[in-house]
């Protein structure tokens, strides 16, 4: 394909993108890609938009959230007019209908690569930024692990009683298996904090029974190790309750890429974006 035909083709592309108001969400409407991928005729156009629909229900998604049905009145020539049937398209019902439509075309050629390129990048920046939330909620846990082993030391004046209450408050997270349990089913090592290896909803739910006891501590003047305790593990028994409501068992979930791994590709990537020149 001609670089002079690329060039068009992504000017023209480009140029029909629209963004929806309430959402931010870019959307393509059928009716003006039809022209622009090589299509004369609507009919024709519409079963390819059908392959792509059933396309997008084969691969486990809604077909509704990507081809979302419109119509618009369109001019008659002797005057009056018409509605006509149209689509709103999400970046990924364009991919699909690329994918079914005709190779043969320049156009078609062009936007199958053009829209997976751009699918693909979305995943590459939803997937880091999912790696930044991690990373964060992981130091939000380490803080407030702290804030918790400091009150608890303030009221029973030693180091160990920390490790055991948080130890307890585990075991009621994880549905009776202790971190060490936890440890041998995610594959941590022996020297790693199993926090290091969990998804990021179990990281919130830890994080967030340690604030509830902290609170508690001080607002109810909790001062022995058995009540603090039992503190905890109701705290982290409350959390899991609440998550299986929703069918979500901590213990259950699979574990996450080890966060020092995460760091270190994020740093890395980092230090090869372009430094932002400073103002002389």
């Amino acid at each position: 394909m001609k670089k002079s035909v690329i060039s068009t083709l992504l000017a023209e592309l480009e140029q029909l993108v629209q963004i929806e108001e309430e959402s931010g969400v870019e959307f393509w409407l059928a009716r003006d890609l039809q022209p622009m991928l090589g299509y004369a005729n609507w009919q024709n156009f519409r079963k390819v938009v059908g392959d792509a629909m059933t396309a997008c229900e084969n691969s486990g998604n809604k077909s509704c959230d990507h081809f979302i049905e419109v119509s618009k009145m369109i001019a008659l020539g002797k005057g009056g007019q018409r509605e006509i049937e149209d689509f709103m398209l999400t970046r990924y019902a364009c991919y699909l209908i690329a994918q079914n439509g005709d190779p043969a075309k320049d156009e078609i050629a062009f936007c199958q690569t053009y829209f997976a390129v751009q699918t693909r990048r979305q995943e590459i920046i939803e997937k880091r930024i999912s790696e930044v939330e991690r990373l964060r909620v992981r130091k939000k846990l380490t803080e407030s692990e702290k804030l918790l082993s400091t009150q608890i030391y303030e009221k029973l004046g030693d180091d160990r009683s920390f490790g055991v209450i948080r130890s307890k408050g585990d075991q009621a997270l994880f549905g009776g298996h202790t971190t060490q349990d936890m440890k041998s089913r995610l594959g941590v090592p022996e020297n790693r904090p199993l926090a290091d290896f969990l998804p990021t909803i179990t990281i919130k739910a830890k994080d967030f029974a340690n604030e509830i006891t902290t609170f508690s501590i001080s607002r109810d003047g909790l001062a022995t190790e058995k009540a603090i305790t039992n503190e905890h593990v109701k705290n982290n028994t409350d959390v899991r309750n609440l998550l299986a409501q929703r069918n979500i068992h901590p213990e259950s979930l699979p574990p996450a890429e080890d966060l020092k791994k995460v760091e270190r590709r994020l740093k890395s990537e980092a230090k090869k974006l372009p430094r932002r020149k400073s103002s002389e």
